[in-house]
């Protein structure tokens, strides 16, 4: 069984080492995700196997199926544990719908996307409430004041809509600038960042981790595989997809995401050390997270036959030395991208977004940026 630790050093809250990422769950074809996301019935036996192996804490977001993530994980949360055995977190911020209003993190879309969430997630708050980007971070969206947004989430955690606040991929000034607002004003503060790390990218370990663990905030990384290809999905090449993620839309989105010349290097190094010791390549990059100084939990977007294999690493107490420095690998990035590597005109966004909004037709030829 998994054990359970503090997230983070600025509450009480206690969660599993593993969390299980809910992305891939909601109604199929819906949403950016749609070709290769799971419906109820299909989530079911995987939910089942995180909490047999001691997962209790579960992330999800609004945009995530373009809400439909949200009605599967609620209802599954609802059907197999007690409220009080488990940590939900769903995210607000990224549009929702075309109107104006829809999306950013206004006040009005804040309240308003957080009672949506809460009513389809059919729970009365969330444990955690974590906002998707930086106020001046989202597409197409206003730059609303961030004193704005950190007092509206401070209303949404004294509303008990929220116990908790986290925030997910942004620069190092701009989280240490949002929780200096807080701080100055009497607000919530921030209790964990939810930001892009693997072997492949290392670019938060350059500021935030640092930051993080010098303010006592955890680290949930998103995308622990690199969107697969860690676990060996794509085999070398982006040409060689061998899952439904991987031979799907979703190819372009990775390669957006990852570039340079030693990404299946280090993917193959990953493969070798797996062979050597015994272990799946998802077994050796999630363990090698584990050894990065600040990450405490691993924000893993878990599939059924990578979630035990991950499981029973984590209960290894042999650290081979290999994972503890990347093969293959810089420190960091050979240029400091941060969490900037996507940038979308809003013609072709909005057209994304069009195609996905509630009601309306999906349209898998349109490029869309990766919401993790």
């Amino acid at each position: 069984m998994l054990t359970s630790q503090q997230l983070g050093k600025n509450t009480g809250l206690s969660v599993s080492k593993l969390c299980l990422g809910t992305m891939n769950f909601g109604e199929p074809g819906r949403g950016h995700q749609g070709d290769w996301t799971l419906g109820t019935d299909d989530a079911r036996p995987i939910f089942q196997a995180a909490i047999e192996h001691g997962v209790n804490y579960f992330d999800c977001a609004d945009i995530y199926g373009v809400g439909a993530s949200e009605l599967v994980v609620g209802q599954l949360l609802k059907e197999l544990l007690p409220r009080d055995e488990y940590v939900l977190t769903t995210k607000v911020s990224m549009p929702m719908g075309r109107a104006p209003n829809q999306g950013g993190l206004s006040r009005k879309h804040i309240m308003e996307g957080v009672d949506q969430s809460l009513k389809r997630l059919g729970h009365d708050y969330v444990d955690q409430l974590i906002i998707h980007r930086h106020p001046h971070g989202i597409p197409s969206q206003a730059q609303t004041p961030i004193e704005e947004t950190m007092e509206a989430l401070n209303d949404v955690v004294k509303a008990g809509k929220a116990l908790y606040l986290g925030a997910s991929s942004m620069f190092s000034w701009q989280f240490a600038e949002l929780q200096m607002t807080a701080a100055q004003n009497g607000w919530t503060k921030f209790i964990s960042m939810q930001n892009h790390l693997n072997l492949i990218y290392r670019e938060e370990e350059r500021e935030m981790i640092p930051y993080c663990v010098k303010t006592g905030v955890a680290v949930t990384p998103w995308s622990p595989l690199a969107r697969g290809i860690l676990a060996g999905a794509y085999k070398g090449s982006f040409d060689n997809g061998s899952t439904a993620r991987s031979s799907g839309q979703d190819r372009k989105r990775t390669e957006s995401l990852y570039q340079g010349d030693n990404i299946f290097k280090i993917a193959d190094r990953v493969v070798e050390i797996a062979e050597k010791y015994g272990k799946t390549p998802a077994q050796i990059a999630v363990a090698w997270l584990f050894t990065v100084e600040g990450p405490p939990l691993n924000s893993q977007r878990m599939m059924s036959p990578i979630l035990r294999p991950c499981i029973s690493q984590l209960r290894t107490s042999c650290r081979p030395e290999c994972l503890r420095r990347p093969p293959n690998a810089a420190p960091y990035p050979s240029s400091q991208t941060g969490h900037r590597r996507l940038v979308f005109d809003s013609p072709v966004y909005s057209a994304w977004l069009i195609a996905l909004a509630p009601g309306l037709q999906y349209k898998p030829q349109l490029p869309a940026p990766s919401y993790e």
